[in-house]
């Protein structure tokens, strides 16, 4: 199979919401170079239709899910203004029409204000190059039966991007300069389903901090030779807990302590319709 019948494969089974057979297993050669070379024919087929690129997802930060995945380390991939759905305020509903086996995982976002520099990648250069932060909530789907792939076919399958929901954005000047670097990595999440405790996280989760993960996204772009970052991108730094199934007629609710002395918390709710 060539990289473009494959792309073409996965633009269909996302059209039409079916499994297919991973990549990986119908070519055991397929890695993780070609994972990505069929990310960017998906890119550019989805540009093609007129969907704009407005940011990344990174996956697999929180490296306690990499087992139940049989994944060892992140992937990258694009997400759309067709995917990005920005909420009024900390309440929404979403209906997830056209997808297979949909999960939901709460993530902090972060909105760029500078495309990061490969060069000076400590935690403050980082933090200078965001513009805000967000609570939210990704919307991953695979079209793989049972969730079972390599990290390769992952990647090739959207980055296993279905949707991301962000909150309301909170300017980095809202914070407290001191202590913010270390704040983004203590922070604590809870995870509620219909008013039930689920789970909980914190921001060190995310390959120690969402900075952090945003950091390793710019070294693997650079590696890659990829496309840079650009000011105005959203990044969403990946699950502080893991995923769980998305139901129509759940309620979802994520809360965010800890950034802060100004900023104690971040809160979004997410209504499930069918």
């Amino acid at each position: 199979m060539t990289i473009d019948i494959i792309a073409a494969e996965l633009l269909a089974a996302q059209a039409n919401a079916v499994v297919i057979t991973p990549p990986a297993q119908s070519n055991p050669a397929f890695d993780l170079e070609n994972g990505y070379a069929v990310g960017a024919a998906v890119a550019a087929a989805r540009r093609a239709r007129g969907e704009r690129t407005i940011g990344r997802k990174i996956g697999f930060t929180n490296a306690a899910i990499w087992e139940q995945y049989g994944v060892g380390g992140p992937l990258w991939a694009h997400i759309y203004d067709t995917t990005v759905i920005h909420a009024g305020g900390e309440d929404v509903t979403y209906t997830p029409s056209g997808l297979t086996a949909p999960q939901i995982e709460p993530e902090l976002v972060l909105g760029l204000a500078a495309a990061p520099s490969p060069t000076a990648l400590n935690a403050t250069a980082l933090l200078d190059c965001v513009a805000w932060v967000a609570l939210g909530f990704e919307i991953v789907d695979c079209h793989f039966a049972d969730w079972r792939f390599t990290l390769a076919d992952a990647v090739a399958d959207f980055g296993l991007h279905a949707a991301l929901i962000v909150g309301p954005q909170l300017p980095i000047s809202s914070f407290a300069p001191a202590g913010i670097l270390d704040a983004l990595a203590r922070c604590s999440l809870t995870l509620r389903c219909d008013g039930q405790l689920i789970a909980t996280g914190m921001g060190a989760n995310a390959l120690g901090s969402p900075l952090m993960a945003l950091g390793h996204l710019v070294r693997t772009l650079t590696l890659q030779e990829a496309e840079p970052l650009a000011a105005g991108e959203i990044v969403t730094t990946g699950t502080l807990t893991p995923a769980f199934p998305l139901i129509a007629g759940q309620t979802w609710t994520a809360t965010l302590k800890g950034l802060g002395e100004d900023v104690r918390s971040l809160h979004l709710r997410v209504d499930v319709r069918s």
